[in-house]
């Protein structure tokens, strides 16, 4: 049976949403931010990157990096909806 709200309506479609939308900006958010490390680790190591590419072995650290932003970010935004409201 899904939650309601004080005035009851429904909350889980809301969460629903929230969570696909939040899994897939956590994809390619993680999967930037991993690439930038990808940068940064080969500039480190004086990899030289092939013409055109951002970074040495940079699809390893955009795989790795988008599956943990898919995960990360629902999970923390579906744990902040969920805690109770101030005053309620």
């Amino acid at each position: 049976m899904p939650e309601a709200d004080a005035r009851g309506e429904t909350l889980r479609p809301s969460k629903v949403g929230v969570g696909c939308l939040t899994t897939i900006a956590g994809f390619f958010s993680g999967g930037m931010i991993a690439v930038f490390v990808a940068k940064v680790v080969g500039s480190a190591q004086g990899c030289k990157p092939p013409e055109g590419l951002p970074a040495c072995n940079w699809w390893v650290y955009a795989g790795i990096g988008a599956l943990i932003g898919a995960v990360t970010l629902p999970v923390l935004a579906l744990r902040r909806l969920n805690q109770p409201r101030v005053g309620e």
